[in-house]
């Protein structure tokens, strides 16, 4: 019985500096997090789908790399940008088929680079081609089968499908 309870004492003991080593390397290993080195353009080749941060994009970083769909508002909790949120989520895979950075910016007190440029007022949809140009601005949610019909119509888009055809 005493060499029992001995025992027992000896883990008890043991027990919060294993919970410290098990804490101090956790921190270890999310300082090791792979993508913490990346910049936004190989994070959105590496994962396309993703939806980015207004405060994380610099739209120049995307030029002839990318195009840009931006949601714009005063809030999350703004009824137009949750249902067009909602739209993007249900259509990723046809935005990714078109080359598209899905940006999110509802804080307007943070001022984003994005933001200072496009100056939106509350919702608002924008569409950036891969020349950096804006080529459109909606101020109500747009379905995405909307916005790839824009896409589909502008020169760069035709030339992309062309040439996919003649390697195909």
């Amino acid at each position: 019985m005493i060499r029992l309870t001995l025992a027992a004492l000896m883990c008890l003991t043991t027990l919060p500096a294993l919970a410290q080593e098990t804490a101090s390397s956790a921190i270890v290993a999310s300082d090791a997090d792979p993508d913490a080195d990346l910049s936004t353009v190989e994070r959105w080749l590496a994962a396309p789908d993703t939806v980015f941060d207004g405060d994380e994009v610099l739209l120049e970083d995307f030029h002839w790399i990318a195009r840009a769909v931006v949601v714009f508002a005063d809030s999350p909790f703004d009824p137009n940008f949750q249902r067009q949120m909602a739209l993007i989520e249900a259509g990723i895979g046809d935005l990714v088929d078109r080359d598209m950075l899905v940006v999110a910016d509802s804080d307007p007190e943070r001022s984003s680079p994005i933001r200072q440029r496009l100056r939106p007022r509350g919702f608002m949809l924008a569409l950036v081609g891969k020349d950096g140009e804006i080529k459109l601005r909606k101020l109500l949610p747009w379905d995405v089968r909307e916005i790839t019909r824009s896409i589909d119509k502008m020169p760069l888009r035709l030339q992309e499908v062309e040439d996919r055809r003649r390697v195909d």
